[in-house]
This record gives C-alpha cells, structure tokens and sequence, in this order.
C-alpha cells in the first residue's frame, strides 16, 4: 500500500477512531480521522481522500445516512462501512446506501487494509476509464474502441493498466478489429507519447528490404547503398513501435529481431557497431501463432518475448449492440466533415446492421456506412441504403426444431456442421477455435482429418 492513498476515517468513539487511525498508519496510509459526520462532509468538501471508513451507529447522523451523503456527491469515492451489527439486513442497507464495502466489529486491521487498497484502486481505475471514454470520443480514429459491451470494457480496462508500462504488448484479433488503434492509444497514454510513433506493416515489405527498414544500413552495404540509413528501431527511439502482422516475419530475420528486443542494440546491415535503442514494442497479429510455432515458420523464443501481455481484441460479430453504437460514430463523423447534421439509422437499417456477421470487422461497418451515407437520399439511413451483402444476409443456422425428419441429421453431422462453423467464426484460428468448442488442439486435429479437411489450412 502507498502513503498516497488518503483515507478518510469517522467513528464517534474516539477511542476506536484513534486505534484505527493509528492501526491504519503504520500500514502505509494516509489517515486523517472526525468524529462525527457532519465534520467529514465538511472536510470532504475541503480536500480530496481515495476512500471513506465509517461506523454504522453514530450519534446524530449515522453511518448509512454519511455513505447516502456522500455517493450523492461523489458516486465514484468508495465508503466502507463498519458495524458491531453483522446481520445481512445491515448489509443489504449498507449496499443500497452505495457503500462499497461492509465489515463487522472487531475490526481486523490487515483485512481492512485490504479492503481499503481493493477500493481505492477500483476508484483510481474508474477515473481512469471515464478519461479514456473522454479521449475516445476527442480522439483520431478511436472508433474501434467504442462500446459498451463487457470484452471492450474489459479491453479498456486492461489499456488503462497498459499505458504507463514499458512492457512488450501482443496484440491479436482478426483484421479490421482496430490494433492499429490500440497501438496509437498505448503511445498516446503513455509515458513516450512526447516521443515517436513509428509503424511497419511486416507483411507490406519485400524480404529483401525489410532487414534494411527494420535495422538500418551502413553506406555500402549492398547495391544503391549511396548513404548511410537509420533504420525504424533508431527512428522510434524514445517511442513505441507497432509491428503490424508480425506473424509474417520471414524466418531468417527473426533471430535478428530477437537480439535486437533482448539486447536493445540494432547493429545496421554493413556495420560492425553496434547503436543502443530505446523503444517500446506493440506487436499485432491477425495470425495463430502457436499454430505457425507448431509448423516451424515461427520462433517460439521470439513468440515468449513479444508476448508480454496479450491484448485479445474481439471480432464485431460478438460485441452485439456496439454496432449501432460505432455506426452513429461514424455517422457523427461523416457530419462533421460535412458541415451537416448527422444522419439517422432506420429502425429496418440497424436491424440488418447488428444481424450481419462483419467478416471485415470495424473497417467494414466503417465503409459501409460512408458509402450508406453517400447514397441516402434524405437524413434517415434507409435498408437500401446498404450494401447488397449487409441488407440480404441470412443467418446460417443448423435445424434442430424441425418436426421433418428429413431436415434432420445425425449426431456425427450436427458435430461436423458446427466445428467448421466455429472455425469459419474465428477466420480459421484453431486455437480460438478449440477454446470455444473445449478441445486441446489435437483432438481438434483429429477431428478435422476425420471431417475431410486439411489440419494445416488456416
């Protein structure tokens, strides 16, 4: 626990104020302790505590009336409420006057400190949230990162964590999904945001050249080598960068991009020395890479030291009513370069928009509603006013309802039809695809031989 989270104690016993005053301080916070609670409203309203300790029974205003005063004012600082009274009635009151925790008499010191760090660092991560939600909405190309479903709450969460770290990010999802945007979103929080963001698409570069782009070269090196080149390790110095489909490295330079993570020192192709880097890698991938470990076309040492921390971004088709969310985003968008007010989605529009499955993910929910916005003869986006493949989709499904034998199938195909849906859902991915259905990878393997399909195609 830091000295910096503030605690706000109320207990008209004094006596049991000065002890947990005391208790508390010299396990490394900061306490300041009133004896009633009309002087801690006063004092809240004087300066700023990480977290409120209070009795339950005090003279004049109580302990459930203080937590009703002060979630009134401040919804997101937390209150812990004490009572010698542990009966559930007590803390079912406590939690309907908005306190976050609940602890009974005799306090123990250790466990409520424990409860103080848990709620001061839920409070820290909501402020956090909220000014994340905020930069979202100002920001350049956030839209991916809109939503309210729980995987992207969990996503930003887990960013908001991320931002001030310097460890290496994986990020994985499929394409369209928004990495780029989290990339950005990571150096934009973050402590190197002063510095360089620099970007490289692996799968975007000749073999050839991507050893030059990646590390430098000295004059001479090889042909056309006229000058002396920094490479984008050198050029992201002080900064983040993003190395988009990193699954696509070619082989022979994976060890060479291993050193240069492990070492920090990029040593350009036709000189012998060796330059000191500082950079914070994001790494994205729309590829399984335990898959290509497994067929020898990636490193398994290079995979363990990308993968600080993995950030998994989830596909459109499973964030449900963000759709409509994103869409009035980009419908937002589309308005303020306009000059004109933003337009509208039918009732028929949305409802075609969420049962769409976007193979394309976000990119495509974005194209189509500039194109729906550039064909819409009036300020309501209108079904035809979609693409062809959003507004005449028809959901597959297998039928199990029939009262027609003949529609029906037998176990074996029930099984068959839904794995190859599952792995179609994942865009191929075998190992989302063996976390869904509950299988190690092999008896997915199995499987799939037994079902006709090559194992090895993606």
């Amino acid at each position: 626990m830091t000295t910096q989270t503030r605690v706000l104690v109320v207990d008209d016993d004094r006596s049991m104020g000065e002890l947990l005053e005391e208790g508390l301080r010299r396990r490394g916070l900061e306490i300041e302790a009133r004896s009633s609670a009309e002087d801690a409203l006063a004092r809240l309203s004087q300066a700023t505590f990480d977290v409120v300790v209070t009795d339950l029974r005090m003279k004049g205003m109580d302990g459930l009336a203080l937590c009703t005063r002060i979630v009134a004012r401040d919804p997101d600082l937390p209150v812990i409420v004490l009572t010698a009274f542990g009966s559930i009635e007590t803390a079912v009151a406590a939690m309907r006057a908005g306190a976050y925790d609940f602890a009974t008499k005799p306090v123990q010191l250790d466990t409520l400190a424990l409860a103080i760090g848990r709620a001061a660092q839920n409070r820290a991560l909501k402020g956090e949230v909220k000014e994340l939600r905020s930069e979202l909405d100002r920001g350049r190309a956030f839209g991916a990162m809109i939503g309210q479903s729980p995987a992207m709450l969990q996503v930003r969460d887990v960013l908001v964590r991320l931002a001030d770290a310097e460890i290496t990010v994986l990020v994985t999802g499929e394409s369209g999904t928004g990495k780029e945007v989290v990339a950005h979103l990571l150096h934009d929080r973050g402590p190197r945001a002063k510095g360089p963001f620099v970007a490289i698409n692996v799968a975007a570069m000749p073999e050839t050249l991507l050893e030059s782009e990646l590390f430098g070269h000295a004059r001479g090196a090889f042909t056309d080598a006229h000058a002396a080149r920094a490479g984008l390790f050198e050029r992201a110095n002080g900064g983040t960068l993003f190395l988009d489909e990193i699954g696509e490295t070619p082989l022979t330079i994976q060890p060479k991009l291993l050193r240069v993570l492990e070492e920090r020192v990029v040593r350009p192709l036709g000189s012998s020395k060796e330059i000191p880097v500082d950079v914070r890698i994001v790494a994205a991938t729309n590829r399984d890479l335990q898959t290509a470990i497994e067929e020898k076309r990636f490193r398994e040492d290079l995979y363990f030291r990308l993968e600080g921390v993995r950030v998994e971004l989830p596909p459109l088709r499973s964030r449900g009513s963000d759709v409509l969310l994103l869409a009035q985003h980009f419908l937002n968008g589309s308005a303020r370069r306009t000059g004109k007010d933003a337009p509208t989605l039918s009732a028929g529009a949305a409802e075609r928009l969420l049962a769409y499955p976007w193979p394309g993910n976000v990119r495509e929910l974005r194209n189509c509603i500039e194109r729906a916005v550039a064909l819409a003869r009036g300020v309501e986006i209108k079904v035809d006013d979609l693409a062809e493949r959003v507004r005449d989709h028809v959901a597959s499904h297998i039928v199990v309802a029939s009262q027609d034998p003949s529609d029906l199938a037998s176990m074996e195909e029930v099984e068959r039809r839904y794995v190859l849906r599952v792995l179609e859902a994942v865009s191929g991915n075998r190992t989302a695809a063996a976390r869904i259905l509950g299988f190690d990878r092999k008896t997915l393997y199995r499987k799939l031989a037994s079902f006709g399909v090559d194992a090895a195609a993606s």
